[in-house]
């Protein structure tokens, strides 16, 4: 007869009065996602800041992205009338709903089980969130282009997304993000928020920012569409010249044409779709986008006195005449374009030259130095010569 398995010494035991394990891990009731960006703010503190700076009414409705187990959402909902808490992890949604369960914040409670990017908002005064950092650029977008925007939004980034959002003409992080943001809204920056505030804790800092959209008369009466389809060809390289990023891109002129064709056709504009002529369509199709800015890969500053050059500054070099021959760069024949211009493509291509050297004088001058008004100045002359973006 075998003996009796007895637990050995200082082995964890079975029963209901266990003590907790060590590891944290072990005390989870589930598994965080990481598809999901599940980072739970733990510190009541930040918590309870971020509620404040929202300034809530007691009639307000809230938006609250990704409440993960309620933290957030029990104490908006001591000084809001309203929650509707948009989740995607249904684990999730029902640890939140078990929080109030019983209560009567239970029927102030809303709970949408879904992708917030995807799915349709009801109306709702303040947005507060801390956001999973894969959708932050979609999800400001979206409260942005909101035909009734949120009266504020006071949302929790990675900390260089909020300093994107902050960020000024000729800073480093200044981007398409920074203009559209601060064209249709004002933001603020509130408190930096440590990783070890979460759990578990993320690989980079937090931020939280308040975002106030313009209202009502304060609103930019253009299409949200058009500026932003403008914006995405200014900072498709937002550090080379306006010149270079219209007129040296063969896919935005081409998207421009399509454009330019469709708004003909919308307005009963005839289109001349005949070839252009030989001296009409002589210019290089091959020629690098951007190209006009400097000479070569090497002569940056067109000077000849760099290491490896053809001779000194004063012209006299003892390296033998053939050594010479084999350095100098072969002539290179520059190649026609197989594919013959349209004369609607080549009137595209002045206007768009028009617009960036005579109308509005900025083809030298780069995204990443321009404000907003330089781009509403580009955006009114492009609209004046026919060229749309939406």
């Amino acid at each position: 007869m075998g003996k009796a398995k007895t637990p050995k010494r200082g082995a964890a035991s079975s029963g209901p009065y266990e003590r907790p394990s060590k590891h944290p891990a072990a005390n989870n009731v589930f598994k965080f996602s990481k598809d999901f960006g599940q980072h739970i703010l733990k510190n009541p503190g930040i918590a309870e800041t971020i509620v404040a700076k929202a300034y809530l009414k007691p009639t307000d409705t809230v938006l609250e992205v990704g409440p993960g187990t309620g933290n957030l959402t029990v104490k908006i909902l001591e000084q809001a009338r309203k929650v509707i808490a948009v989740e995607m992890d249904p684990r999730m949604a029902a640890e939140t709903t078990k929080r109030v369960q019983g209560k009567p914040e239970a029927k102030r409670l809303e709970m949408l089980l879904g992708d917030v990017i995807k799915t349709p908002l009801p109306g709702f005064d303040v947005c507060i969130s801390n956001t999973p950092y894969q959708i932050s650029s979609p999800l400001v977008f979206k409260l942005l282009a909101l035909p009734n925007p949120p009266r504020t939004c006071v949302l929790m980034f990675q900390r260089e997304f909020a300093m994107r959002l902050t960020a000024r003409p000729g800073d480093s992080l200044y981007c398409r993000l920074s203009v559209n943001a601060q064209f249709w809204a004002r933001i603020t920056h509130i408190l930096k928020v440590g990783r070890n505030n979460f759990r578990p804790p993320p690989q980079v800092d937090s931020s939280v920012v308040r975002i106030e959209p313009k209202l009502g008369a304060e609103r930019p009466a253009i299409s949200f569409a058009e500026w932003d389809g403008m914006l995405r060809v200014c900072f498709n390289r937002g550090n080379k010249s306006l010149r270079a990023a219209w007129l040296g891109n063969k896919g935005v002129l081409a998207m421009l044409e399509r454009n330019y064709r469709l708004w003909c056709a919308s307005n009963d504009i005839p289109v001349d779709d005949a070839l252009a002529d030989e001296e009409d369509d002589d210019h290089d199709d091959n020629a690098p986008a951007g190209g006009e800015e400097w000479g070569g890969i090497m002569d940056i500053d067109n000077d000849d006195d760099y290491d490896g050059g053809a001779g000194d500054a004063n012209g006299d070099d003892d390296t033998p005449s053939f050594f010479q021959e084999l350095k100098a760069p072969a002539p290179v024949a520059k190649t026609k374009s197989k594919r013959r211009k349209t004369r609607v493509a080549l009137l595209v291509r002045e206007k768009v030259r028009r617009v960036l050297e005579d109308v509005t004088e900025l083809a030298d001058k780069r995204s990443a130095k321009c404000d907003e008004n330089d781009f509403l100045r580009l955006l009114a002359a492009f609209n004046a010569e026919g060229i749309h973006f939406s």
